[in-house]
């Protein structure tokens, strides 16, 4: 199996140093696939810029404009939390192409998955407004992409960050051929995700949303995953499946309070390479989003890769989270009803 990352140095200009989302998050994951000896069994993929067409399937050109001014004009906050630098927009543009490259890799059949490291985050940012850390929303422009070219015709989008990714969810509730699935902390930043926020129009039922309360773990989300995203994944039958994969719900991530382990998310990794194995052929293209403690974070994404090359096993030097995890069989059985899983 050929494993695909993409990744370049570009993605380290955007950067603000006591900002929570700097380059030093992209910086230890890159340190750590090389102490791993994983770099070296990857098909590294140069990325492209994104085109304005492929961008503005998703974004206004107003947002756009802006985005590329700011950068111009030596940087500045569109947002009290997310920043712009004179390379941001530079960096955001080769982020969404990034996505793009590896979707058209997986789908020509170069590689058999991929893993793009890109720089910044993309899941808050929605079609008119840069949010959340995120200026462009990398894995929706990537989806709008995959559509457009004709390969595929149903995508599933699998978002674990610990918050929920309201931009993809305000690009794609009303489009039947994605679904969403978002499991997250609430309430939380941004505020949405809630569990009856299914869709609209023709998209009623293409959006799965999982809010989970604090402190919760392992248990909570391989539960989550067994009853709801296997059986609704089975359902809708996609032909690719997209991740937006954040790593600050592990237990010690400083802008969260959830309680995953590094055993835990390897869990989710595997399931989720299982669930492309059986759905659509393998094909899967990873993007990361969100994960604050640097050392986490990077054995998070070394973690993922092992599932992706298909090698079982995981790197976990933190352990389980010491505290006990709140139920969430009734939030199962609630979204089990309104999703028609009884």
């Amino acid at each position: 199996m050929s494993t695909a990352f993409v990744y370049d140095p570009i993605y380290l200009e955007h950067n603000l140093p006591d900002h929570p989302e700097n380059a030093r998050r992209l910086e230890r994951i890159l340190a750590l696939l090389e102490e791993s000896n994983m770099r070296s069994r990857l098909v590294h993929l140069q990325p492209r810029p994104a085109s304005m067409e492929e961008l503005e399937r998703v974004h206004s050109r107003e947002l756009i404009t802006l985005i590329q001014r700011t950068a111009e004009n030596g940087g500045g906050y569109l947002e009290p939390d997310t920043y712009v630098t004179p390379r941001s927009f530079e960096a955001a543009v080769m982020a969404a192409g990034g996505v793009i490259r590896a979707v058209e890799a997986v789908l020509s059949g170069e590689v058999n998955n991929g893993f793009a490291l890109v720089r910044p985050p993309g899941h808050h940012a929605k079609p008119d407004r840069a949010m959340g850390f995120c200026l462009f929303n990398n894995v929706a422009i990537a989806a709008h992409a995959a559509l457009a070219g004709g390969k595929v015709t149903r995508i599933f989008i699998a978002d674990f960050d610990v918050h929920h990714g309201n931009g993809t969810q305000e690009v794609f509730a009303g489009d039947p051929r994605v679904f969403y699935f978002s499991v997250h902390q609430f309430p939380h930043y941004p505020g949405t995700g809630y569990w009856n926020e299914t869709g609209y129009g023709e998209g009623v039922g293409t959006v799965l949303n999982v809010p989970l309360l604090a402190g919760t773990g392992d248990a909570g989300y391989a539960a989550i995953f067994d009853e709801l995203v296997w059986p609704l994944a089975e359902r809708f039958k996609p032909d690719l499946i997209l991740v937006s994969a954040g790593y600050d719900a592990h237990w010690q991530d400083p802008l969260a309070q959830m309680h995953l382990s590094l055993a835990g998310y390897a869990r989710l990794a595997q399931e989720l390479v299982r669930m492309s194995r059986k759905l659509c052929g393998g094909r899967t293209v990873w993007t990361l989003e969100g994960g604050y403690n640097l050392d986490t974070l990077a054995c998070g994404v070394l973690n993922s890769f092992y599932a992706l090359v298909g090698e079982d096993c995981h790197l976990d030097p933190f352990g389980p989270s010491p505290y006990p995890e709140p139920s969430v069989d009734g939030l199962i059985a609630r979204l089990k009803k309104i999703h028609g899983l009884n």
